[in-house]
């Protein structure tokens, strides 16, 4: 068993959870569909097929839970774009489909924690929808319809109960839910290998080549030859454009707040600005006298700001503003969202390959929904049957639903490419303080130098395996992050996320002297 410690802030559910360990790949395989991602979408995915008699062998480059599945608020609410911008795009009649695939996603949920006897706090619960100012008392009028055609069950209240702030008009959306998404990833796993399921931690898939009958996953312990192949990785590695193009990488802040039990009403609860701020509440020890508010935003975009630490600073000041029985913060951590340019995430066929290749990715804000829906809609493609969302979440789509924001990601991604043009960070160096990391310049190279606290310099490429850009310094998470596509480093330039599937090249300082 291992705990996860994935980087130097820690989740809730990570420091609450202990979670199987498995041993890496080491031999060459044979399976029916390898599934690559041990988060919600993966795990969800290969124990489904399993329950259908299907041979799965699921592998991860970490562990179990190590991805974002352990850093997200773990709630299954309505989805972050909205229901009257999905019917303003896709219609009223694709607006209802998605408003029943994510009733179903739920409803999923709880049948497996069910039937597996899962412990994992899940609990239905109430979720409002409230207006952050006055200008968008309009939009809480237009969602409410849009939802209600939409077949939610909804009511629009003036305010929501049992809050110690005035929230103004707001929109309850019965019957949603929450849960502790580690200890369900641990039920999950317990399930897949009672039905024979194989599971390899510290297992990198490294590249997917066949045809439309068999694929062969190459790993660094080994090749699995498969039926089918999964990429269930919250952002597919073996897409080098078409997806990407698509959807953009965001990081979210949360906090955890202790505060009186019972002084928080039981609820889901979020807002409409921009940012905007999302809430719920967890109790980690029954016998305890106090509970856990958790508070997530303040989101930007990857590698786009070198020192987020204030957006921690910037929720805790809301939360003090609105919650005065707030106590001590005992949580800080951040995670990574794909936000679609239309709002849907993007769950079956992977654009421009196979047939027998999948992705799951895309979660906008809604990743244990989508992470669940993923794996419904691929089980019924594997087994050849019909799904109602198949062509909703189809990843093969184009993006004129959300034309304006493609545009205008597009242009931002593009724009981080000028990077090459400007100098190091620093002239030397010398100047990097202990903790902190700087681009440096040698001729046409730049290096990405990082100095921990022993003083020690640890330097790799500057240029991201993924497709080039060149990476900035994450001070929270001490972390080389790429503002083009999302993908992450640590300091020795190991992925922590992709799309990136390849190390950052090392560099010998003595070798190359700035």
């Amino acid at each position: 068993m291992q705990n996860i410690r994935n980087d130097s802030s820690v989740s809730i559910w990570q420091a609450t959870t202990t979670l199987p360990a498995f041993p890496p790949l080491e031999s060459d395989v044979e399976t029916d569909v390898c599934v690559i991602g041990a988060g919600i979408a993966g795990l969800t995915t290969a124990y489904l097929l399993t329950e259908q008699n299907q041979k799965v062998v699921l592998i991860d480059a970490h562990c179990i839970g190590s991805g974002e599945t352990g850093r997200t608020t773990a709630h299954l609410f309505p989805p972050d774009e909205w229901y009257h911008n999905i019917e303003d795009h896709f219609g009223a009649e694709h607006a209802a489909l998605v408003a029943n695939s994510f009733s179903k996603a739920i409803d999923l949920v709880e049948s497996i924690i069910k039937k597996e006897r899962i412990d994992c706090s899940f609990e239905r619960l109430d979720g409002y929808l409230y207006a952050y100012s006055e200008k968008d008392f309009k939009s809480i009028e237009k969602e409410f319809n849009a939802a209600r055609k939409a077949g939610v069950t909804v009511q629009k209240l003036e305010q929501v109960p049992g809050i110690s702030f005035t929230t103004g008009p707001c929109i309850q959306y019965s019957n949603q839910a929450q849960f502790h998404p580690l200890k369900y990833l641990n039920g999950l796993t317990e399930a897949l290998v009672r039905n024979a399921g194989i599971v390899h931690c510290g297992t990198r898939a490294l590249k997917i080549e066949g045809d439309k009958s068999m694929q062969i996953v190459s790993t660094d312990g080994g090749k699995i030859k498969a039926k089918s192949v999964v990429v269930a990785t919250n952002t597919p590695f073996n897409n080098k454009l078409v997806i990407h193009t698509k959807q953009a990488a965001y990081r979210t802040y949360v906090i955890g707040v202790r505060v009186p039990k019972k002084s928080v009403p039981r609820i889901l609860m979020w807002d409409t600005g921009d940012p905007y701020y999302y809430v719920r509440l967890e109790t980690p020890d029954s016998e305890s006298d106090s509970e856990i508010l958790i508070v997530g935003g303040r989101d930007h975009k990857v590698g786009q700001d070198d020192h987020p630490e204030h957006r921690y600073d910037e929720i805790e000041q809301w939360v003090r503003d609105r919650f005065p029985m707030a106590q001590s913060v005992e949580y800080r951590w951040s995670g990574e969202i794909m936000e679609s340019a239309d709002g849907l995430a993007f769950l079956g066929h992977n654009p421009m390959d196979d047939n027998n290749v999948y992705v799951i990715t895309g979660d906008s804000g809604n990743g244990m929904t989508h992470g669940t829906l993923g794996g419904m809609i691929i089980t019924d493609l594997i087994m050849g049957r019909n799904n109602p969302w198949t062509s909703l979440y189809n990843p093969a789509r184009k993006a004129i639903h959300g034309i304006s924001d493609f545009v205008t990601e597009q242009a931002n991604t593009q724009a981080q490419y000028t990077d090459w043009l400007k100098g190091g960070q620093v002239a030397s160096v010398q100047e990097i303080l202990a903790g902190q990391g700087a681009i440096v310049q040698d001729g046409l190279h730049k290096w990405a130098v990082y100095r921990d606290d022993q003083g020690e310099l640890h330097a790799v490429s500057a240029k991201c395996t993924h497709l080039g850009c060149v990476v900035h310094f994450n001070s929270a998470e001490r972390s080389w992050d790429c503002p083009c596509h999302g993908s992450r480093f640590d300091t020795n330039g190991k992925v922590l996320h992709g799309p990136a599937s390849t190390p950052l090249a090392p560099v010998d300082l003595e070798l190359n002297k700035t």
